[in-house]
């Protein structure tokens, strides 16, 4: 026990406190017994009263913010079809091994399993949290793991689609970006590398190019370098779907 409240106290940040605080506060308080005598006194879990006022430093989200943001939102993803795939919660521990060593993702793991068990997740207030502290980049890289849950099964069902893009749109996640994510996930039946770009067929050769560069600026690994080296993977993944979908335009027109 003294290794997990080690890891937890030195990982998180904002995110003891808000709805994903309170979220932390009822699986330690219902599976971890003496967990505030360990825990530093700076990290104690405080009641939520709401929103709180002023601009948060969202260049201070911690790897270990980003990792409980990510196991709260996957939850909510999982158990949004009514049924909790055994496919899907192999997916996560899987990329919480290659991302963070077995032994962090073992915690991480015991995390979410108390996450899974917990009853209604306040979806939307955990989302502002999440908006308030985290940067668009490091939304967007959410999103994609969200959808790389959804896929591992190997049926994407219309309400984990519909939870996705609900928790896109409390995310401040633009329908263009959503779309964008949502097509590196359907190359096999419907792969569009113009969806991908975020242009129709119809864009000019400059307008094709100009798309790229924005793309390929919105989602530069550099982006989310500071949420640690174990997010790179995925954000390399993003950036090499824009890639590809440019090379296909490329090829298709010539240029």
């Amino acid at each position: 026990m003294g290794n997990f409240t080690k890891w937890i106290g030195a990982t998180l940040g904002w995110s003891f406190g808000g709805p994903i605080g309170g979220i932390l506060g009822f699986i330690f308080g219902s599976i971890f017994d003496g967990l505030s005598d360990q825990v530093p006194a700076s990290k104690q879990i405080p009641k939520y009263s709401g929103a709180r006022g002023g601009k948060a430093d969202k260049s201070q989200t911690t790897p270990g913010d980003f990792e409980v943001s990510l196991l709260v939102l996957a939850a909510v993803v999982i158990k949004s079809d009514g049924k909790v795939n055994k496919s899907e919660l192999e997916f996560v521990r899987r990329n919480f091994s290659e991302m963070y060593g077995r032994e962090r993702a073992n915690k991480a793991f015991k995390l979410f399993n108390g996450i899974m068990e917990k009853g209604n997740i306040p979806t939307r207030k955990v989302c502002v949290q999440i908006r308030e502290h985290m940067t668009h980049a490091a939304r967007l890289q959410l999103v994609h793991f969200l959808f790389g849950i959804s896929k591992a099964d190997g049926v994407v069902s219309q309400k984990e689609i519909d939870t996705i893009k609900r928790i896109s749109v409390y995310l401040y996640i633009s329908n263009r970006d959503f779309d964008s994510i949502k097509a590196m996930f359907y190359k096999k039946t419907a792969y569009n590398p113009y969806v991908i770009l975020e242009i129709t067929k119809s864009a000019s050769e400059a307008e094709v190019k100009k798309a790229y560069r924005t793309m390929a600026k919105k989602h530069h690994p550099d982006k989310i370098r500071h949420l640690g080296e174990e997010h790179i993977k995925g954000a390399e993944e993003k950036f090499q779907a824009i890639q590809k979908a440019y090379e296909t335009i490329k090829a298709e027109r010539g240029f």
